[in-house]
């Protein structure tokens, strides 16, 4: 680092040097190529909370990831001649310092160019950064500046149209003398100031209520570089025409969380287990042992920098928030390496966020994002507001402006997005495996359940409300079991279908009106864990009935109740929920495959067309027949025939009512037609060779949705996600032991069904392997003979159920695989 770096650190009053906690690419375990110029470092500042800093020359994008209480966000463009500065760390580490309630990092960067800009300086939410570079608008022209948040902004609007008194009580509750001074807060101010000879260009954005304020500076030695500051834009230019040396610190006065340690979150045979492999196995840092050793030492910070006692962050840089079906699915997959007190806290969190009717939280709006939706909520109001009073209806209006100062004193308030429908089925399995375990004991499980100190009332109330909504959205196919009873999607505009499950893209279902992995997978084992539950409860000496009838109305809990007295009726839900997976089952012949995937190799580039004309030469893949479930069904019931990876949860959950030890041809044959859509080449299957097993494979749908896949590819044929792998080598894993039985192994048929999904795991571990990601979701890019893994632009670095990689780990060292 340079000597005058040091000297701009020393301004900084008592700093703490500190290093990376986690660094991407990193040498040995990233391919650096891969990540086509993105770099970051996550650093803990100095109360424990995650700050993550990534360089993106591809977006020309340098933006800093608080994931504090207040998921704030702090970037900047960085450009030199109409091009991405060509930015690099300038030295190993960072400082921290902490006065108060504000927080303080700061790091040196270098520019290897003689003259940067650095302009369209956004300081907030996280959210808003994301929404800024999904519009690609941080390329614009900086003259173009600034960004605007459009309900912030609408805010302003409306509240300057008020009178007098009226006006000011507004204006008190966001802390602001007039509307002039609200309007300064809208946009980030930009001063020039000098200390001693480091020049400081100071960019500051309070919130919009003015209780806490970020800032970005940046800072330079004066005698090495020029700096010069024009509207909304920094120009650094470098004074003896060669690299650019320059500091960036950022401050927070908004709310940290509180981080568990890792003895917290990990119980003690995984911490046993890193132990062991983190034992040096040679002098050597890059041999397999070490390597190993080292991914997962990182795989384990990652989950404790998204581990607080306030919530589990879905991930890193993009989601520094709760996601309800991100910590579920967690906590389902992480119940052989956590502590049993991390299945309460999840279970406990999303009761917490419970909305009244039993809908489990998918994420919740905080800081920056709050304020940006009770901003919207208080124009529409005011604007109503005045409708009515021009209408003549003074009452009505006044009701309106009372909402309105209603909005404003809570503009900070979490909002909670209800709009998914998974997590309300995964909700019940996470709570069933819990009362399940013979680890916790009888009066810890009871005295959890009737604890009211989330909301008042005990806990147990609001989780039979959850299984009430359950039970009510199953209730019609249970009836009469018809494509038209299925759990469907909510309608959108133009006849489109939303998509409300964990492929929550524009085109994610393809479309489909009826999920497969909602109706064929969720539903049965939601059913399956409401019937473990209500008999747990018993067991435990608290009566399902008397709580029900207290906790909602006798509609919303009659089909619960009825269930309640008479179990027989939900053993028959249950029943008839478990063949739900027929209504999505396609099968083609030989023909049918080969034809089909040459009609969509046909559609693609003449470089990609010989690449993967030559896989199935290769690979033969084409030659039988196949069967698959369908991602999901159409308005019309008929299966869209996407092949897809969420039978990989099917394989993880296990089947509905096996509680039997038998294992019979038909789970067998089941299981292979499942398992092999993972071990077939893609563009018949799912895996790419060197890459890992794609989300969806479109061949055997039409040119449409081949369009659609290709204009939104976020869960298309382009793109692996870490979760689907973990999901289905833990699920595979878990049918090998079950097929490992001393009864089941006498089967003659066992050998070879076993030999079958060890080959599909060894296939899958390889691609992955060979990728070099472990990841949330990457994709690749096809160059002559070779499709290469690339990382996915919006990919999270560091994200909740990808961790899950360490179940995979320490499950296939358990059972010595």
């Amino acid at each position: 680092m340079l000597l005058s770096t040091f000297a701009l650190f020393a301004q900084l009053m008592a700093p703490v040097a500190t290093r990376p906690v986690l660094a991407f690419p990193e040498r040995g375990l990233d391919d650096s190529v891969a990540y086509q110029g993105y770099q970051t470092r996550i650093y803990r500042d100095a109360a424990g909370n995650a700050l993550q800093v990534y360089l993106d020359a591809r977006g020309q994008r340098v933006v800093h990831l608080w994931a504090d209480a207040e998921d704030e966000s702090l970037g900047f463009t960085a450009r030199a001649d109409g091009r991405a500065a060509a930015l690099a760390w300038n030295g190993p580490g960072a400082l921290i310092s902490r006065r108060g309630a504000t927080r303080t990092l700061e790091y040196a960067l270098v520019a290897h160019d003689a003259h940067i800009s650095l302009g369209w300086f956004l300081l907030g939410s996280m959210r808003v950064e994301r929404d800024l570079q999904y519009a690609d608008r941080q390329k614009a022209p900086f003259a173009e500046g600034p960004f605007v948040v459009q309900e912030v902004e609408r805010l302003s609007r409306a509240l300057a149209s008020l009178d007098g008194a009226e006006q000011q009580r507004h204006l008190a509750l966001l802390h602001a003398t007039d509307p002039g001074a609200l309007r300064a807060r809208l946009r980030p101010t930009m001063v020039a100031l000098m200390d001693g000879r480091v020049a400081v260009t100071r960019i500051a954005q309070p919130a919009l209520d003015g209780v806490d304020t970020l800032v970005l500076e940046i800072r330079t030695d004066q005698s090495l570089v020029a700096t010069t500051l024009a509207g909304d834009s920094l120009s650094l230019q470098s004074r003896a025409g060669g690299d650019i040396p320059f500091a960036v610190r950022i401050t927070t006065s908004g709310r940290a969380l509180h981080p568990l340690t890792r003895a917290e979150v990990f119980n003690s045979p995984f911490r046993a287990f890193l132990r062991t492999v983190a034992k040096p196995r040679s002098a050597d840092a890059t041999d397999t042992a070490s390597l190993r050793a080292r991914r997962l030492e990182r795989q384990v910070r990652g989950l404790e920098l998204l581990s607080s006692r306030e919530k589990l962050m879905a991930g890193m840089p993009t989601y520094a928030t709760y996601f309800g079906r991100d910590m579920l699915m967690t906590a389902l997959m992480m119940r052989p390496v956590w502590q049993p007190q991390m299945s309460e806290f999840v279970i406990a969190s999303a009761l917490r966020k419970l909305s009244p009717d039993g809908q489990v939280s998918h994420e919740e709006a905080l800081g920056g994002q709050a304020i940006r939706e009770s901003a919207s909520d208080y124009a529409a109001l005011v604007d109503a507001s005045r409708m009515a009073r021009d209408a003549g209806h003074a009452a009505q209006a006044d009701s309106l402006l009372a909402q309105a100062r209603t909005a404003l004193r809570d503009l900070r308030r979490v909002r909670e997005n209800y709009h998914m429908i998974d997590a309300a089925f995964q909700f019940p399995i996470v709570v069933a495996r819990w009362l399940g375990d013979n680890t916790v004991s009888t009066a810890r499980k009871r005295a959890f359940l009737l604890d009211s100190a989330d909301g008042g009332e005990p806990r147990v109330r609001r989780l039979l409300r959850e299984l009430a909504l359950v039970t009510r959205m199953t209730a019609p196919y249970a009836t009469a079991p018809s494509t038209t009873h299925l759990i469907s999607f909510a309608p959108r505009d133009s006849g489109r279908w939303a998509s409300q499950s964990w492929r929550d893209s524009n085109v994610g279902y393809a479309g489909g009106r009826y999920a497969m992995d909602v109706n064929a997978i969720w539903a049965p084992h939601a059913l399956e864990s409401v019937s473990a539950i209500l008999r747990a409860l018993r067991s435990i000496g608290l009566d399902p009935e008397s709580i029900a009838r207290v906790a909602g109305g006798a509609t919303s809990m009659s089909v619960l109740t009825t269930y309640i007295r008479e179990p027989r009726a939900l053993e028959r839900a249950v029943a008839t929920w478990s063949g739900a997976d027929r209504h999505f089952l396609v099968g083609l012949s030989a023909a049918e495959v080969q034809a089909r995937t040459r009609a969509r190799l046909a559609a693609m580039s003449a470089e990609e067309r010989s690449h993967w004309a030559n896989v199935l030469t290769r690979t033969g893949a084409d030659r039988d027949s196949l069967a698959f479930l369908a991602l999901s069904l159409d308005t019309d019931g008929r299966p869209i025939p996407v092949a897809n990876s969420d039978p990989s949860t099917r394989l993880f959950l296990g089947d509905v009512g096996s509680g039997s030890s038998v294992v019979t041809d038909r789970t067998r044959a089941e299981v292979r037609r499942d398992v092999r859509l993972f071990d077939l080449a893609y563009p018949v299957g799912l895996l790419v060779d060197s890459v890992g097993p794609v989300v969806a494979n479109d061949a055997y749908a039409g040119p449409a949705i081949w369009r659609d896949f290709e204009r939104d590819r976020y869960h298309g044929p382009r793109v692996v996600w870490g979760r689907e792998n973990n999901l289905f080598l833990l699920g595979t894993m878990h049918r090998i032991d079950e097929a490992s039985t001393p009864l089941v192994r006498r089967d003659p048929a066992n050998a070879a069904y076993v030999r079958e999904l060890r080959s599909a795991i060894d296939k899958v571990l390889a691609a992955v392997q060979a990728s070099g990601f472990h990841s949330e979701l990457w994709s690749y890019e096809v160059h002559g003979d070779r499709a290469s893994p690339i990382r996915y632009g919006s990919g999270s670095d560091v994200q909740l159920w990808s961790t899950t990689d360490l179940v995979v780990q320490f499950e296939r060292y358990r059972l010595g695989r």
